[in-house]
C-alpha cells in the first residue's frame, strides 16, 4: 500500500487517552518524592503526585500551574509534609496537608483574580516564610518581577526581598538560613543571554529583609542558571556558559574565588523558558551529579568535588533525554524517556547499581513493530551545519515492493523557541505519522541549544533566515539521498515553529503544504502586544524596534501573503496571550482572498500549546486529514473532516 494509507495502531486517541506528561520532581527533606503529572484527559490539569501513596494528592479541581513569565513551571514545594502550590485558576497559593485529608488552605489573598502571580519557590523555616518569584500584574502595562517572602503563619504579611530588575529566578536560602542567592536580568535579554549572579544576607532570624546584598558574578553575554548551596554550606555552585558551554562552577560566600569544576565541550544546563528545571544535585559523598547534553543526547555524570574528577553514568544511557535531574544521598532521581522508551519518573540507586520506575508516562504497551528509530543527521547548509533527528516510516504490517518507485512524503519539523531544541525523547505524536507512512525529520536549526553558545547566537538578527533555510536543507539532504519524494514536502511547527513554517511557505517555493500550530505571522504585532517576559526577545532575533521597523516588515509572513502558492491549515487557542488568534487569522483571510486550499481550527479556552486531549486529538488527525486531501491519498483512519475552503475536486 502506498506510504501516507497505512492503517496504524499509534491512534490519536491512545496517543491521550491515559496518557500523562510527568515533571518537576521535587524531594522533601526526609527524602520523599513527589512529581507532577500534566493529564491531557483532565483537561491539561497538572496533578501532584508522590511515591508514598497511589492516590493523587492534589483534589479536583485544583490545578498545581503558575502563569508567571506565561510558561511557568516551579509551581509548588514540599517541606514538612506540607505541599504548598499555585493554583491556575486564580493564582492563590495554597496549603495543603496530606494528612488531614482536607482541602487545600488559601495562602495568599488579593482583590483582582489572577493579577498577582507565584512560582520558583524556597521554603525559609528560620522565620517561617515562603520565599517566591512574584510578578505583579495589577497594572499591565507595567508588569512588576520581585522576590517576595510570604509568612507562613499570616498570611497577610509579605515582605519584597528583592526588586528593581525587569526578571527573577532561584531564590535558594543556605543551609544554615543566613544567605539568600537568586538570579535576576533585565530587559532586552532573555535568561539564555544575560543573566547575573546575587546574594544577599539575612541579618537574624527575626529579622526577615535582606541586607549587604550584592552582586556575584555576570558579565556581558554570560548566562547562569540553577545556584545551589553545597551540603555544608560553604560554596554557592553555579552554571555558566562563560566559556562557550553551559559549565559548572563555584565561588565563596564573597564571590572572590571562582572555580570552573569541569570544563567539556557539552552543555549542562538549557534555556530557562520554565523555572522548575533541575541539571544537578549532591549524593551523599557531596560529590555532583549532573546531566548533560551532547551530540543530541542527554547524559548522566558525575563529578568528584575534592578532585574534580568526572564520570559518566553508563547505568542511565538507554535514556536519550534526561531531565529535572535530583538527588537524595545515593539516590538519582529524573525524568527519562528514548525515541522507542516512553517517559518514566526513575530512582536510581548508586550503591546497589539498581533501577525502580515511579512512574509511566503510559500504561498502554508500544508495539516495537511500530516504531521508527531514528537517525542523527548533519547536513551543510550554505556555510554551516545544522543538526536534525531523521525518523523514517515504520511499520511492519506493510511492505513497499522492491520494485516500486514511490518515496515516502516528509514532514519537517521545527521546534518552538526558537532558542529551544529537539530531542530524541519518546513522542507518539511523531510515531503517528512514521506509522502511516510519513518520514519526519525534527530539525535542530541553527540557534537551537545544547551545541554550545556559538551555535546558540548565531541566530541573532537572523530569525526567519537561517531556521528556515535550514529546515529547507534539511529536507534537500534526505531528498537527494533518495529517502522522501522531493514532490510530496511538508514543515510544520508551533509557536516559533510555526513562524519558520509560515515564512518557508510565503519567501520560498520548496515545500508542497504546511501547518501553522499558533504560529507568529506578523513580528511588528509580537512586538507591540506580547507578555512582559517576550516583549524584548525580538531585540536579538530581529532588530530593535522600531528603529528597525523595515526589519520587522520584511521578516513578517503576513506581508509577502502574495507569493503563497500552498495549502497551509491553522491550528489555534482562543485565549492565547503569546501569539494572538488575529496573527492567524491575517493569514487565513489572505489564503482565502488568494483562492488557496487553507482550513482554520479556533480551539476555545485553550492557550498557547494545547492540553485537553480533545484538541490534541483534534490537531494531529486534522493535520493528517488536510495533507490526505491535499496529496489525495486515501487515509485510513476515520476521522471528523476537516472543513478546507477552496478545495477543488479536480
Amino acid at each position: 500500500m502506498s506510504y501516507g494509507t497505512w492503517l496504524s495502531p499509534i491512534s490519536s486517541a491512545s496517543i491521550v487517552e491515559n496518557a500523562i506528561t510527568p515533571l518537576e520532581i521535587q524531594i522533601d527533606e526526609k527524602g520523599n518524592v513527589y512529581w507532577l503529572e500534566l493529564r491531557p484527559s483532565e483537561g491539561g490539569r497538572y496533578v501532584i503526585r508522590s511515591n508514598k501513596q497511589q492516590d493523587d494528592l492534589l483534589p479536583k479541581p485544583f490545578n498545581s500551574r503558575t502563569r508567571v513569565h506565561e510558561y511557568g513551571g516551579g509551581s509548588y514545594i514540599v517541606k514538612d509534609d506540607i505541599i504548598y502550590f499555585t493554583n491556575f485558576a486564580d493564582q492563590y497559593i495554597y496549603r495543603l496537608d496530606p494528612k488531614e485529608n482536607n482541602s487545600p488552605i488559601q495562602l495568599t489573598k488579593q482583590s483582582d483574580n489572577s493579577s498577582l502571580r507565584y512560582a520558583d519557590f524556597t521554603i525559609d523555616s528560620f522565620r517561617q516564610q515562603l520565599i517566591s518569584v512574584h510578578e505583579n500584574h495589577e497594572n499591565e502595562s507595567n508588569v512588576e518581577n520581585t522576590i517576595v517572602g510570604i509568612s507562613l503563619n499570616d498570611s497577610s504579611s509579605m515582605i519584597t526581598l528583592d526588586s528593581g530588575y525587569d526578571f527573577y529566578s532561584s531564590p535558594r536560602i543556605s543551609p544554615d538560613g543566613r544567605y539568600l542567592v537568586w538570579i535576576c536580568w533585565n530587559h532586552p535579554n532573555m535568561p539564555w543571554d544575560q543573566t547575573e549572579l546575587w546574594i544577599g544576607e539575612f541579618s537574624n532570624e527575626n529579622n526577615l529583609s535582606l541586607i549587604n546584598k550584592k552582586k556575584l558574578f555576570g558579565k556581558i553575554d554570560e548566562s547562569i542558571l540553577q545556584p545551589e548551596w553545597s551540603p555544608d554550606g560553604k560554596f554557592i555552585y553555579f552554571l555558566s556558559d562563560q566559556n562557550g558551554w553551559w559549565n559548572i562552577y563555584r565561588t565563596t560566600i564573597d564571590g572572590q574565588s571562582l572555580e570552573h569544576i569541569h570544563d567539556e565541550k557539552a552543555d549542562f544546563g538549557g534555556p530557562a523558558w520554565q523555572f522548575g528545571m533541575s541539571y544537578y544535585g549532591f549524593d551523599s559523598k557531596n560529590n555532583i551529579v549532573i546531566t548533560y547534553w551532547q551530540d543530541g543526547i542527554s547524559k548522566v555524570g558525575r563529578i568528584d568535588v575534592q578532585t574534580k574528577t568526572f564520570t559518566p553514568l553508563t547505568a542511565t544511557a538507554e535514556y536519550t533525554d534526561i531531565r529535572y535531574v535530583r538527588v537524595y544521598n545515593d539516590n538519582l532521581y529524573f525524568v527519562g524517556s528514548s525515541s522507542v522508551k516512553p517517559t518514566e519518573v526513575i530512582e536510581y540507586n548508586f550503591e546497589t547499581n539498581t533501577k525502580h520506575i515511579l512512574c509511566r508516562s503510559t500504561n498502554g504497551t508500544i508495539d516495537q513493530r511500530y516504531l521508527s528509530v531514528p537517525e542523527m543527521i548533519t547536513f551543510k547548509t550554505g556555510d554551516a551545519i545544522a543538526y536534525g533527528i531523521y525518523y523514517p516510516p515504520k511499520n511492519d504490517d506493510y511492505q513497499i515492493p522492491s520494485n516500486t518507485t514511490e518515496l515516502p512524503p516528509l514532514l519537517v519539523r521545527t521546534h518552538g523557541g526558537p532558542t529551544s531544541a529537539t530531542t530524541s525523547a519518546f513522542n507518539l505524536r511523531i510515531q503517528y505519522w512514521t506509522s502511516r507512512g510519513f518520514a519526519l525529520l525534527d530539525v535542530n536549526y541553527r540557534g537551537s541549544t545544547g551545541y554550545g553558545r556559538k551555535f546558540r547566537d548565531s541566530l541573532k538578527d537572523n530569525w526567519g533566515i537561517y531556521d528556515v533555510q535550514d529546515s529547507i536543507a534539511g529536507a534537500e539532504y534526505l531528498a537527494q539521498q533518495n529517502k522522501v519524494d522531493r514532490n510530496r514536502l511538508t514543515i510544520d511547527g508551533g509557536s516559533a515553529g510555526g513562524y519558520t513554517t509560515l515564512c518557508a511557505l510565503t519567501m520560498y517555493n520548496f515545500f508542497s503544504a504546511g501547518a501553522s500550530h499558533y504560529g507568529v505571522s506578523d513580528l511588528e504585532a509580537l512586538a507591540l502586544d506580547t507578555h512582559k517576559f517576550e516583549s524584548r526577545y525580538l531585540d536579538r532575533l530581529i532588530g530593535e524596534y522600531p528603529a528597525q521597523k523595515n526589519i520587522y516588515f520584511e521578516r513578517s509572513p503576513i506581508n509577502h501573503v502574495k507569493n503563497l502558492s500552498k495549502p497551509i491549515i491553522f491550528f489555534q487557542g482562543s485565549e492565547d496571550k503569546i501569539v494572538l488568534p488575529s496573527q492567524a487569522e491575517l493569514m487565513v483571510n489572505a489564503l482565502r482572498e488568494k483562492h488557496l486550499p487553507v482550513a482554520y481550527v479556533l480551539f476555545e479556552g485553550e492557550q498557547h500549546g494545547f492540553r485537553k486531549a480533545e484538541n490534541i486529538r483534534r490537531s494531529l488527525d486534522g493535520q493528517f486529514y488536510f495533507f490526505s486531501k491535499i496529496f489525495r491519498f486515501q487515509m485510513a483512519d476515520h476521522v471528523e473532516p476537516i472543513p478546507i475552503e477552496n478545495l477543488s475536486d479536480d
